[in-house]
């Protein structure tokens, strides 16, 4: 939601932890053993008396990056903000049914504090604090008798669009995957007509954003697979409706359990980082990299990116490629048309930004951060096809987007691996060899590195493997030439079942 509280410009991303707290239900309790250094504690007072259910929030700009802890009211409108840095807050108030409080400057003490809040005037203030999803509720898809689509010279839906359940998929991975659709900028086109007086209706106007920017080809193509008049049809009727005042159901405060939610966040990044997915450890040795550091990715400008839990702060370490960088290409094109907010600024080119395209991190049990990386231009080295290698001699593999890497806390190091195959998110098993899969998106196929082998011999070639997807037509549980190739990957006839995110090479 975008206010003057919770905005958080382009791709900020908040690296956030979670954690339960049992807040303080007995007043006198609370008032004999005070709050300890460190913390903030309290009650909100509406006019009608204590508010329960509603999320106080404390932000600092003083910290070596932006600090937020939010949590719940319980039944007697108390609450307790803990473990907070030294530092000046800005605390504040919001709630279903409340106008946002004035922030209030305060410190971490032990005296306890109130929070006066007023109610919404009406349904339509109320309704500025709702989540996106619940404006994004209002959206009705194309009609079930639409579907299967027959394109553009049938019925207008997109013939991989089978069921209206497939419009939806769509909708909610192609679109919901980078933006909160329903929040402010999403439901409301007011910025749209501003920018371009020109265009008269809401359909033009979706029509015309959803090709701006440094996405915007992509968004188009989605638009396109979707169906692009029917879907311009449903996204204009939904925002239409907001223009005109419809009002999405009231969501419920929290309650029960949802009320010991205790949320930290830091920012990290800058305002154009194109930040992806972020590891803390190890899922098969959840102890790795206790307290320690938490690793996210930048993709569009080639950064493993560091944030500090216990000191609050952040740095970036650029991720190498084995080619000149210059010999790299950036998978985000050109502009199209300018963006609504960084006009025909060539975001995440490269030249000037890193093109090593991180997207996804995982711990190893060394307390190593593997990452899918982009290390070279997109040809494969010839081994990838040698008929003397056994996996390319069963499917050789000549180009791919995006390879691997993996970075050493201890040494801040990164080593390379070539992986043939492109890259996409990646999984480590729990066998002896701590094999780490990938799954790439473009081909159908799947890959691995024999992480055990690799440190032993330092030898790609050795480690790296791979299979196609096929199908086990005469169901003998072997793969036996000829054989029939699955089309699941995009561009195949069931992409929509895959559809969503970004893909190693070009999407």
């Amino acid at each position: 939601m975008k206010n003057a509280h919770f905005k958080i410009k382009g791709a900020l991303l908040c690296a956030g932890l979670i954690g339960l707290a049992g807040l303080a239900g007995d007043r006198a309790n609370a008032q004999q053993q005070g709050s300890p250094t460190g913390y903030i504690g309290g009650v909100v007072q509406g006019a009608q008396g204590p508010e329960s259910g509603v999320w106080v929030i404390a932000e600092t700009k003083d910290l070596p990056t932006n600090f937020i802890k939010i949590v719940v009211t319980n039944d007697q409108g108390r609450f307790m903000l803990p473990e907070l840095p030294t530092a000046n807050y800005k605390v504040w108030v919001r709630g279903y049914g409340l106008v946002d409080s004035t922030p209030v400057e305060m410190k971490p003490a032990a005296a306890s504090v109130t929070l006066k809040v007023s109610p919404a005037k009406n349904a339509q203030e109320a309704a500025k604090v709702y989540p996106g999803n619940y404006w994004l509720s209002l959206l009705e898809p194309p009609a079930k008798n639409l579907f299967p689509g027959t394109g553009p010279q049938g019925n207008g839906i997109g013939p991989r669009m089978l069921s209206q359940n497939h419009w939806i998929n769509s909708l909610k991975s192609d679109c919901n995957f980078c933006h909160q659709l329903g929040n402010l900028e999403t439901r409301n086109l007011d910025h749209v007509f501003a920018a371009k007086p020109e265009l008269k209706t809401h359909a033009d106007a979706w029509e015309w954003r959803l090709g701006t920017g440094v996405r915007g080809t992509s968004m188009y193509s989605v638009l396109m697979t979707q169906g692009k008049d029917p879907s311009l049809k449903a996204y204009a009727d939904w925002t239409e409706r907001v223009a005109k005042g419809e009002l999405p159901p009231v969501p419920p405060r929290p309650r029960g359990v949802e009320r010991n939610v205790v949320v930290t966040l830091w920012d990290v990044g800058d305002d154009h980082s194109f930040m992806h997915d972020e590891i803390s450890t190890d899922k098969q040795h959840p102890t790795v990299n206790a307290y320690g550091r938490v690793y996210a990715v930048n993709a569009g400008h080639g950064q493993l990116v560091v944030m500090d839990p216990r000191e609050n702060n952040t740095f970036s370490v650029e991720i190498p490629t084995r080619e000149p960088k210059e010999k790299v290409p950036s998978r985000f094109p050109a502009p199209n048309r300018p963006s609504l907010h960084w006009g025909m600024e060539h975001l995440w080119a490269n030249p000037p930004y890193n093109p090593a395209d991180p997207h996804n991190p995982m711990f190893d049990s060394k307390g190593r951060v593997w990452l899918t990386s982009k290390i070279r231009s997109n040809q494969d080295p010839a081994w990838c096809n040698d008929p003397n290698n056994k996996f390319a001699s069963w499917f050789p593999l000549r180009s791919s987007g995006r390879q691997a890497s993996f970075y050493d806390p201890k040494t801040r190091q990164f080593t390379l691996i070539d992986t043939c195959f492109s890259t996409h998110h990646l999984q480590f098993d729990n066998d002896p060899d701590e094999t780490v899969y990938f799954n790439e998106l473009s081909g159908p196929m799947f890959g691995w590195i024999d992480t055990k082998v690799y440190d032993e011999t330092h030898d790609e070639q050795k480690a790296v493997g791979w299979c196609g997807q096929v199908l086990d037509t005469n169901g003998d549980g072997k793969i036996t030439k000829p054989w029939q190739v699955m089309r699941v990957g995009r561009g195949g006839e069931d992409s929509v079942l895959y559809a969503g995110d970004t893909t190693g090479g070009g999407g």
